[in-house]
């Protein structure tokens, strides 16, 4: 299954050349490879997750279970690397609405993804045809489309009052880097941002001083810096992701964890099986027109992979999964289709999963000022 083949002697392919999925370069050049499919998932996995109010260490390492289980299912036919999903944010947060935790939240999700699993088993026993006499462009498009309109309201309540002037900046350098930036750069103006607005808060505790806030769990404002790091220092370097608790004020401290599960939950979230369905056909297709290779016989099995990679990482409580048009767009920028990047990049994405230190770090986001306070101001 991955018995990949050298070529062009393991060296930089010559111009206009490609590596297919079952070739490879050296295995110093694919580790290269790797890492940078590893740095385009990166910030959207961490980002959704935290969104979700579900474990960002939990769901890096589960996206690495999650990409062997989908290239172990299409047997190395498809490369891609699956990520945390985003369209389910809005099912998330109308299930914490109504006082639902993350056991009730990736309970639902598990549901969800056994059902994609059982559309990709049909779509592999009857054929891709069926998925577009079912479920035409104009019906997936319209729910992707709905999903990303409810994903506005997150940034508007959440994220945008925590730090206006933070936000503000962070999210003109994502877009002068992805409409100015060209190749790989462009690929990832989402992690750039994300370390942008990292080095910008640092910079600003340190010229202009704390900001004065109400943190999430806490209901009267506190004067503290943008970026913490205390929790980063008192981090071990290995450890597996802490179990999911309850702090003294009764805040749910997400970890990993079994899920529960709640009929009227898993109503809310099954409408993004139909997006993930759409995502996952159109990243096929995609990688398809790249590889020049015909892969509509295993849309069914890629479908499928996704639902089950799902159900694993639901299981403990991770966050559900889809292929990632980010890692789709570095390999149309570098033309190496290899399926070994994907399988390097998931091995690491594992081992920084068990680095308590890691998910400290990218847990010490800048956070700001909650919701709950419509303002901030410098102190």
């Amino acid at each position: 299954m991955f018995g990949w083949r050298e070529v062009y002697g393991g060296g930089t392919p010559p111009p206009g050349q490609v590596v297919a999925p079952d070739e490879r370069l050296s295995w110093p050049r694919m580790f290269g490879l790797g890492a940078q499919h590893v740095v385009a998932m990166f910030g959207a996995t961490f980002v959704f997750p935290v969104v979700m109010g579900l474990n960002p260490q939990l769901a890096i390492m589960v996206s690495g279970v999650a990409t062997i289980c989908f290239l172990l299912i299409v047997r190395g036919l498809v490369p891609s690397y699956l990520g945390t999903s985003a369209s389910f944010v809005s099912a998330v947060a109308a299930i914490r609405a109504q006082g639902g935790d993350s056991a009730a939240v990736t309970g639902a999700i598990l549901v969800a993804g056994l059902v994609l699993a059982l559309v990709g088993l049909l779509i592999h026993l009857l054929g891709f045809k069926v998925l577009h006499a079912v479920l035409p462009p104009v019906v997936t498009g319209a729910v992707v489309m709905l999903i990303g309109f409810n994903l506005a309201p997150v940034v508007a309540s959440v994220y945008w009052p925590q730090d206006q002037w933070v936000a503000l900046v962070t999210m003109l350098f994502v877009i002068v880097v992805a409409v100015a930036a060209r190749g790989f750069v462009g690929r990832i103006a989402i992690f750039l941002g994300l370390v942008f607005g990292y080095v910008l808060s640092w910079l600003l505790d340190r010229v202009i001083g704390p900001i004065t806030s109400v943190l999430p769990g806490s209901s009267e404002p506190t004067t503290h810096d943008r970026l913490d790091w205390s929790g980063v220092t008192a981090a071990p370097w290995l450890g597996f992701p802490p179990h999911t608790t309850v702090d003294a004020n009764g805040n749910e401290i997400a970890g990993w964890h079994l899920p529960s599960f709640n009929v009227a939950f898993i109503l809310l979230v099954l409408p993004a099986v139909v997006a993930l369905i759409a995502e996952n056909a159109g990243h096929v297709k995609a990688v398809a027109e790249m590889t020049r290779r015909d892969l509509d016989p295993v849309m069914g099995k890629a479908i499928g992979a996704d639902g089950v990679a799902t159900v694993l990482a639901s299981a403990v409580g991770g966050s559900p999964t889809t292929t990632y048009a980010e890692n789709i767009g570095v390999m149309a920028a570098t033309r190496i289709y290899s399926t070994a990047a994907y399988l390097i990049a998931a091995v690491v994405a594992i081992l920084f999963g068990f680095s308590p230190k890691f998910g400290a770090v990218i847990s010490a986001t800048p956070a700001g000022c909650s919701a709950a306070s419509p303002s901030c101001s410098t102190a």
